[in-house]
Parts: C-alpha cells; structure tokens; sequence
C-alpha cells in the first residue's frame, strides 16, 4: 500500500512540476521512507507556493482585472466619434479589463450597445462611465464633463495641452493623470498608437471626397462620343500623412494631382503616389522637429507664394494642409489668388480650425467666395465616424496595453513613450513641457 502511495505521489509531483528523476527515484522508495517523502514534499511544495507569490508581487502596477475602463459617448458639436470600437472593446475584455461603455456611446458610429454586451462590456449610465479608473474619450472632457470625473483618475484624450491651458489646470485640480493622444512621441514604437497620423489620414482621404463632391466635373480624363473630357487638376500643398492621403486618394480617381511640401525628403513620398512635385528656385530645408515642418525665411516664402499664384490660376481644386507647431496656420493662397480661379473651383482648408491656409476661409463652414467653394470644415474624421472611431479605438486600447506589463496597469517614466505623453500625473504638471504637436503635418 506504502509502495503504491509513494508512486502514484511521485507521479503527481512529476507532472505538476516536471521532476522526472525525482519521479525515478521515489518509485524505489522503499515503505520505512513514507513519512521522509512526505515531508520533502510539503517543503518542495511549500517553496514552489512562496516563489509563485514573490513572483506575483514582483510585478509593479495594478492587475487589469482590478481595473475599470469608461468610456463616455461624445457630446462636443457634430462628434460621432467613439474612443471604443466592440474590437478594441473585445480586445482589452480579453486581457482582464472591465469595461463600462455609456449606452448609446457608439451610435453615431453606427456601433449598436449589443455589440460592445457581446464584447464583453457592461452598458452603464453616464455618470458610471466618468466614474471608472480609467476614462477613454476622443475630445477633452467639457466643464460640464468635469464634475463628472472621479479624483485621481485617469484620463487618455485628445488634449492639445499648449492650447488649452485652462483645461489642463482644471483637471490637475482633481488629482487626475491625463495622458494625451496628440502628444505621443512619433517614434517607431509608437507608431501604433499615432492617433493624429490616424484622424489625418482620414480626412486627407474625405477632403477630396468633399471635393468632387462639389466640383462639377469628373476628376478623371474621358473621351467620349460627346466629346473630350479634361482630369481635374489638384494641388496639394502639404506633404504630411493628410497631404499624401489626398493625393494618393486624388491620383487614384484620375485626376492629375501637384504636390507641395518645404521638407525635400517629402519629394521622394509625393512623387511616389503618381504626382508632380513642385519646387522652389530656393534652397532652404523645411525639415522641423518631430518630422513637423518649420517656419521658413521670408525669401523662401515670397518664392513659394509666387508658385502658389501661379498654380492657382491653373488648378481646378486645391488642398491646404500646412500647419506648424504652436502657430496660427500659415496664410498661403491670398484672396487675389482666390480671384484668379476658375469659376467653380474649390478649396478644401483641412488647417481651418487653427485659422487656415487661405485668406477667404470660413472656419467650420462650407462658403462661395468670388465664385469658389470653400470647404472649411473642422470635423472632417468626424464625418467618416464607424473608420475614425475603428482606428481610434486601435490607437487608444493598444497605447492602453503599453503602459505597463503583464497584465499590469503601471506608469513608467522610464518609457519615452509614457514620458512623452502624460501631461499631468495626480496634480504634477512638472512632468509636462506642453510641446505643441501640429495635426496635419
């Protein structure tokens, strides 16, 4: 009977932990050595219990399964954005998170409450949403939204810190860390979670979809029975992920597309898509920190203004896109160049929220000025919402997974990319340089 204990013992402790000459060895034990083998094991046991637990309290940070996520619906004008896709909601289920989703949050996204139930979210009310541990929204909470937050909780949005210091005082007020999507390093690692490169792809792409919508020809050449028919001509000033985004998107609908851009290394890019592109008599590099481009010399910029007057009194539609850092948008077509356009030209100005690139824009409206449309509307990821909320979601919940490890929510500021994009860390905006980071460019 001993013999039989020791070897369906040795067996088990075998297979558990892998000792296969312990397991050799206790099939010959004989039945005097019982009481010995069974002591060995309880300590053998007992240490292997010990190591798990040191090892388990050796991972910093907070268990994910400890750890609730809200995320809010969007009430900032003409959003239909969502920080959750039910993917991305499904994604951070899987890894141990709870999520709490606001009913209704993704309707506007086309995305209906059963699909986040199926996700593996809980549909709350909105003020559970703000409650959670972590709050995922696209716009900066509201003064109304505020209220809402609970103190030391964290927060990851679009902020836009140099711009709105107020708001970024107000949160500090409640303890909160914030971490801001618009403030990611652009480095390799991070390119995963470079939401701007994300919403300006998307509406590089819906800039020139708005444009043919209001341009009253075809974009490509036709010959047809009734006649010839010209491609549109399409200037794109700007060779940043919006700029070659409609080019590549203006190009691919037939159109004979130009290319601007004060980076040389963009040439290679824009020519790459299909397009011409322009340059100036000057030499003088454009190239700013961060991949952004700088504020050019004075001569530099009467050379360029010279080839924008030029190009406009030839191009059917042109595309602004031209940002820096910090700044107002530059001006770069004046409303005399806006004149010489052809009647039912257009204009899509995608930096119209940061003032715009042309004279005669209207911030946020659609306008006709000496017989040329003007898109100047500010919401353009917006208007493709089910895509921008689908990438978003990637952008967030996979910068969500960054910080830390092992299933473990933790703050490293060790991490460049923590480091980069945390603006305030429970009160401490000493952590925060407020580096403005400019969106189409």
């Amino acid at each position: 009977m001993y013999a039989v204990f020791a070897v369906s013992v040795s067996d088990t402790v075998a297979s558990i932990f892998g000792f296969k000459m312990l397991k050799l060895h206790l099939a010959k034990v004989s039945n005097s050595s019982v009481q010995t083998l069974r002591n060995q094991l309880h300590k053998t046991y007992r240490r292997y219990c010990s190591g798990n637990e040191k090892s388990a309290e050796s991972i910093p940070g907070i268990a994910y399964s400890k750890l609730t996520i809200g995320v809010p619906r969007e009430v900032f004008k003409n959003e239909k954005r969502v920080a959750l896709s039910p993917a991305a909601t499904a994604l951070l289920t899987k890894k141990g998170f709870n999520v709490a989703v606001e009913e209704e949050a993704g309707i506007e996204a086309k995305f209906l409450n059963e699909e986040y139930a199926a996700s593996g979210a809980s549909l709350v009310s909105r003020d559970k949403a703000f409650g959670s541990d972590i709050v995922l929204k696209v716009r900066a909470p509201s003064s109304d939204e505020m209220g809402l937050l609970q103190s030391r909780a964290n927060l990851i949005s679009f902020v836009y810190p140099a711009q709105n210091k107020a708001l970024v005082d107000e949160l500090a007020k409640k303890e909160l860390t914030v971490f801001a999507m618009d403030a990611i390093p652009r480095v390799s690692r991070a390119q995963v979670f470079d939401a701007l490169s994300s919403m300006a792809n998307i509406a590089g792409y819906k800039a020139v979809v708005e444009a043919a919508n209001h341009f009253g020809r075809f974009f490509t050449g036709q010959i047809t029975a009734a006649g010839k028919v010209p491609p549109a001509k399409v200037l794109v000033i700007g060779g940043g992920v919006a700029g070659l985004a409609a080019i590549g998107t203006a190009k691919s609908m037939g159109a004979v597309v130009r290319g601007f851009d004060v980076r040389p290394s963009v040439k290679e890019q824009i020519e790459s898509l299909g397009a011409e592109f322009l340059q100036v008599n000057i030499e003088e590099s454009g190239e700013g920190a961060g991949g952004y481009a700088k504020e050019m010399s004075p001569e530099f910029i009467a050379a360029e203004m010279a080839l924008f007057a030029k190009q406009a009194k030839e191009c059917d539609i042109i595309i602004t896109t031209a940002l820096i850092p910090g700044k107002p948008a530059p001006k770069l077509i004046t409303e005399e160049m806006v004149k010489s356009m052809k009647p039912g030209s257009v204009i899509v100005d995608l930096a119209a929220e940061a003032g715009g690139n042309v004279a005669t824009t209207v911030p946020g409206q659609l306008a006709k000025i000496h017989d040329v449309i003007h898109i100047g509307y500010t919401d353009l990821p917006s208007r493709l919402p089910t895509q921008a909320s689908t990438l978003y979601g990637n952008n967030i919940s996979k910068f969500l997974l960054s910080i830390g490890e092992k299933e473990h929510f933790n703050i490293n500021l060790e991490d460049e990319v923590v480091r980069g994009s945390i603006i305030l860390h429970e009160a401490s905006t000493s952590l925060c340089t407020f580096s403005p980071i400019a969106l189409m460019c």
